[in-house]
């Protein structure tokens, strides 16, 4: 199944167990908190981890395609706080969020170019003028990818059942910046599920570039979550950028 992990009430299970909090949760929620009070958008919200943190001090509407997920993060406490929306960066109103958040590498899941372009066109319009967009991508010169094999990806998952899930990862592919890969997960009743996805790994100056494009400003991109620079850090690239207050030219 494409993204089995968010779509499979099963894997979402698995997945949730799987994510805990963590310093990229503590990096996202330490930025959106560097303004009080304002109206925040999880675009891939998945689960709810974040999303439903960060409505304790803000106003907070997730954004996710996999109904599977939302199910999941409708049912955290807490949950009644967030407007939920099933669906993806096309239905988002304008001007109507300061801050803009995309965890958990979803920037990565746009692989094609225009795509990437169409959904941080609809972040422009969707952010108020001078926005924060704040997102995570992984840095194409880590190679993380190398390390999605059986042997170094084997994990065991315990469920809040109490039941252990095997897990391991393996590519399936690497061309022109993007990895595709399928995840394995074998329960503890010996069914096998499987979830295949592909992951665009942007350069920085690609980043940059298609930022620019779409009319935003970047502010910061550090390369760990306790703000290192690139490339001495986690392997990461953690943008932080505003919007203009104009929109971009066609």
């Amino acid at each position: 199944m494409r993204h089995g992990e968010f779509r499979h009430p099963r894997l979402v299970q698995v997945y949730d167990a799987e994510c805990a909090w963590g310093p990229d949760d503590d990096f996202f929620r330490a930025v959106v908190d560097e303004t009080p009070a304002v109206r925040v958008l999880d675009l891939g919200c998945g689960t709810g981890r974040l999303t439903v943190a960060l409505a304790a001090g803000h106003t907070v509407t997730g954004v996710d395609p996999a109904g599977a997920s939302l199910a999941a993060a409708r049912a955290r406490s807490g949950g009644e706080r967030v407007t939920w929306i099933e669906g993806t960066s096309a239905l988002l109103p304008d001007e109507a969020f300061d801050v803009a958040v995309l965890t958990s590498h979803v920037a990565q899941f746009f692989v094609d170019d225009a795509e990437w372009a169409r959904t941080l066109a609809d972040l422009h319009r969707a952010l108020a003028p001078g926005g924060r967009l704040v997102f995570d991508a992984r840095d194409p010169a880590d190679r993380r990818w190398e390390h999605w094999n059986p042997a170094d990806s084997h994990r065991r998952i315990r469920l809040p059942d109490g039941d252990e899930v095997r897990a391991w990862t393996e590519v399936t592919g690497v061309r022109d910046g993007a990895v595709s890969f399928i995840h394995h997960y074998r329960f503890a009743d010996g069914e096998e599920l499987l979830s295949s996805a592909t992951l665009r790994f942007r350069t920085e100056a690609q980043l940059r570039d298609s930022l620019a494009a779409a009319g935003f400003t970047v502010a910061h991109i550090h390369g760990g979550w306790h703000r290192q620079p690139v490339g001495q850090g986690d392997g990461e690239f953690l943008v932080i950028a505003h919007s203009s207050r104009l929109a971009p030219v066609a």
